[in-house]
């Protein structure tokens, strides 16, 4: 048995499909979300609000930035 991923581009495809599958030649299942994807869409939807600027990230590399400077400084003074 192949199982196979169709796109339906026309409704005619889809009432041959649904008369294959009456005369027992297929079987048609719908396609379910895995709990992956439903993961990865409810990360995006939740963050889609939450996204910062461009200054906001800029500002914040450059803190770090600064702060690993600062440490590597002192180190090496030591």
């Amino acid at each position: 048995m192949d199982t196979l991923q169709v796109d339906i581009l026309n409704p005619k495809a889809s009432r041959l499909l649904k008369d294959l599958a009456s005369l027992g030649l297929i079987a048609i299942k719908p396609i379910s979300k895995d709990g992956f994807q439903k993961v990865v869409d409810k990360f995006r939807s939740t963050t889609a609000d939450d996204v910062p600027s461009l200054t906001e990230i800029t500002e914040e590399v450059e803190l770090v930035r600064s702060q690993r400077y600062a440490k590597k400084k002192a180190s090496d003074n030591h």
